[in-house]
């Protein structure tokens, strides 16, 4: 269950009983029927990154010394070191050297990563110069001329940076498989009969952060944490649902359990008649909102975080309000742009985002006039438009759903919001991660 802020500002002003209940959907439902409900209710990723790699040094041979013959008497001198004998007494062996010296290290590019973006490298520095030759010896007293050192290598260019684009289908699957792994619900030790909150433990805990953490990574957003004040509202809020049997944003001081911690988490929180962990993917999903979407939209909120986490055996909340979050991105969308595993719109028992509609949300983009278009392949594949209550998570949100066709792996989808401010174009391509 979501619950609607009404803000001036940033939308982070928690609602009055009263305007809740003036816009409420009232969407009541039993702990048994496992549901969420209410009482009122993206870019590309980053680019990939430069590989970079060091240029070779250049280097150059020494020159060899040259060495002339000794003369005998006083002999005349040799010409750059090419001596002639003569019939003196006289001895002048010569010398000569040049030792040469090149090196040039290529510095390599600046990597430019992207979410799991690959490099390329810079290309290495070119040899340094040959060495000048040496001089040959001279007879008798002269000496030849030393060589010439080599000029030294020059400095390789550095390595460009990658176009921008997403992770590969193999690294999407990856995390999503990893992120996934222990989905562990925790054992509540709570109690009814006591009214003892209880906890579900930091592992359950930290499962169902994950998987929020794991959308919002998939829809190019950043991480959020939890606080333990709001754990512990969320828990007392858990609570009270779990011993009434209902769920609901505006819980009465008449409920077994009543909290002022509980009520304070019901109207602040996402709020679901399962466990806390299962429930991340039901407000995903979102079945049963269709005028607001609301669940998913705190879920993927520029202003999500911290959050809080509370749960027991058969109801659980998750703080989504006055977040402090500043992520930023103009727009977001649900499927996001980029790799997205078919299972991420498809997990919650037997829904699917397709019956409860793709979405594109927005806090500074007005969409109340948004047509959309969907292609594959150069063919458009119809979509109906439904305008979306405000500032569930967003101040701007619109829904469309699939007519007479269905998400498959292995098709990439290009989706263009027009008749707008600022049009919105981007491309989902779905993958299996089995």
């Amino acid at each position: 269950m979501d619950k609607r802020a009404k803000r001036t500002k940033r939308k982070t002003t928690r609602p009055t009983p009263t305007s809740r209940v003036r816009r409420a959907l009232l969407l009541l439902g039993g702990i048994g029927a496992f549901a969420i409900g209410c009482d009122s209710a993206i870019a590309p990723r980053g680019g990939t990154g430069g590989d970079s790699a060091q240029g070779s040094a250049g280097s150059g041979p020494s020159g060899s010394a040259g060495a002339g013959p000794a003369g005998s008497g006083a002999g005349v001198a040799g010409t750059n070191g090419g001596g002639g004998s003569g019939t003196g007494t006289g001895a002048g062996p010569g010398s000569g050297a040049g030792t040469g010296s090149g090196a040039g290290p290529g510095s390599g590019g600046n990597a430019t990563t992207g979410r799991g973006g690959n490099t390329a490298s810079g290309t290495g520095g070119t040899a340094g110069g040959a060495t000048g030759v040496a001089g040959r010896g001279g007879t008798g007293v002269s000496t030849g001329t030393a060589g010439t050192t080599g000029a030294a290598g020059a400095t390789g260019a550095a390595g460009a940076t990658g176009t921008g684009g997403a992770s590969s289908a193999t690294d999407v699957c990856a995390r999503w498989k990893a992120d996934r792994a222990d989905l562990s619900e925790g054992t509540w030790t709570g109690s009814v009969a006591s009214c003892t909150a209880g906890d579900i433990g930091a592992t359950a805990r930290a499962n169902a952060l994950r998987l929020v953490n794991l959308y919002r990574w998939l829809a190019g957003l950043p991480a959020v944490t939890t606080d333990p004040t709001h754990d512990a509202q969320d828990q007392a809020c858990a609570l009270m649902m779990r011993a009434n049997n209902m769920i609901s944003h505006t819980p009465p001081n008449t409920w077994t359990c009543y909290t002022a911690d509980g009520a304070t988490g019901a109207s602040s929180s996402n709020v679901s008649s399962g466990p806390a962990v299962s429930s991340v993917d039901l407000y995903m999903i979102d079945p049963g909102n269709a005028t607001t979407i609301g669940h998913r939209r705190w879920v993927l909120s520029n202003s999500l975080g911290p959050i809080g986490i509370g749960g027991t055996d058969k109801a659980s909340c998750m703080w989504t309000l006055t977040g402090t979050g500043k992520a930023g991105k103009p727009w977001m969308a649900w499927p996001a742009a980029g790799i997205i595993p078919l299972q991420a719109v498809s997990q919650a028992r037997g829904n699917t985002v397709d019956s409860t509609g793709w979405t594109v949300m927005s806090d500074s983009i007005n969409l109340a006039n948004a047509q959309v278009t969907v292609t594959v392949d150069g063919v458009a594949q119809p979509v109906t438009v439904t305008q979306l209550d405000a500032n569930y998570g967003s101040r701007y949100a619109i829904r469309f759903n699939p007519m007479g066709w269905t998400t498959q792996a292995g098709k990439t989808y290009a989706v263009a919001v027009s008749n707008i401010p600022t049009a919105i174009n981007y491309s989902v391509q779905i993958v299996d991660c089995p």
